[in-house]
């Protein structure tokens, strides 16, 4: 089964404490083995870029953006047809934002249908599955 992985995964095992890093870490560590086979997006990878630059904190940006494209050498992109689904998601899913619109668009053009994530947002759209990481 690919997993969808969103960037809390790779961001709460190298931020600061946090209560979900052990959980974080371990579930990384099933990919690392290969026991879940891992995919994530373009658009992840510019969000774990975004918030480290933005934190001046370059160093990071590059070696968790490394490690994360080692852990997933599946990086699908983000395309038109992605975003104009990300439109039926967001009327479908309101509340959801348009950040985690694009994602489940980008997972539900490309047939996957499972997400590492620990946003709660991802259990209302049709067609995907959240993994309890918990």
């Amino acid at each position: 089964m690919r997993v969808f992985i969103d960037s809390n995964i790779p961001m709460y095992v190298a931020g600061r404490a946090h209560p979900s890093r052990e959980t974080a870490r371990r579930f990384l560590g099933r990919v690392q083995q290969g026991d879940v086979e891992g995919c994530t997006s373009t658009e992840i990878l510019q969000e774990i870029l975004y918030r480290y630059v933005g934190l001046r904190r370059l160093d990071l940006a590059a070696e968790v953006y490394q490690l994360f494209v080692s852990l997933c050498p599946v990086v699908l992109p983000v395309t038109l047809a992605d975003t104009d689904r990300a439109i039926k998601v967001l009327q479908e899913v309101p509340a959801l934002s348009v950040r985690d619109a694009t994602h489940a668009a980008v997972m539900l053009n490309n047939g996957v249908t499972h997400i590492a994530s620990f946003d709660t947002g991802f259990d209302d759209i049709p067609g995907l599955e959240r993994l309890r990481l918990d």
